[in-house]
């Protein structure tokens, strides 16, 4: 199976943020947010694997400043590492107010997407080349996010997580 650049995976969305979209306060509900996500991050991982895809976990959402009614939202997603069947793709949220000219960071996550077969069973992915050095950073730590989501969801016992004990016990 070839090996695909991270750059290939590139998913830009851009949404409106109407009044059905928004709380009391008129800010974007984070649920509505998190939706478009999914969007973008699943459009990202199908690139990358040509084939249908799930979401299988989603972690470390993390709100810095609301999108208020009217403004535009952008989301960029890009798969970080692919593993065996699955792959993370890493989110990035900027509100614009087209108003005032000026964009400003809402928000950033991770996604994690499993690669489906004709069966609706999991198949392998191709392996991911980081090209920047932004890349190979998100490269280089996505091993020790997926074992720490493997170990809050139970699937793995922290004695196996390799990669996360080795950054506390030296040897």
């Amino acid at each position: 199976m070839e090996t695909k650049k991270a750059s290939e995976s590139i998913t830009i969305m851009t949404e409106l943020v109407l009044p059905n979209d928004t709380n009391l306060y008129e800010n974007l509900m984070g649920g509505r947010l998190m939706y478009w996500m999914d969007i973008a991050a699943a459009l990202s991982a199908q690139k990358h694997c040509n084939a249908p895809v799930v979401t299988a976990s989603v972690d470390n959402i993390s709100f810095e400043n609301p999108v208020k009614l009217g403004n535009v939202v952008h989301i960029e997603a890009k798969v970080t590492r692919a593993f065996t069947t699955s792959m993370e793709i890493h989110l990035k949220v900027w509100g614009e107010d087209v108003i005032q000219q000026y964009k400003y960071k809402s928000n950033e996550a991770y996604y994690t997407f499993v690669a489906l077969d004709p069966n609706r069973n999991p198949r392998p992915v191709p392996q991911l080349m980081p090209e920047t050095e932004e890349e190979t950073r998100l490269y280089e730590g996505a091993l020790r996010r997926r074992q720490l989501r493997l170990i809050l969801g139970g699937k793995l016992k922290p004695d196996d997580a390799t990669e996360l004990k080795a950054l506390f016990i030296k040897d």
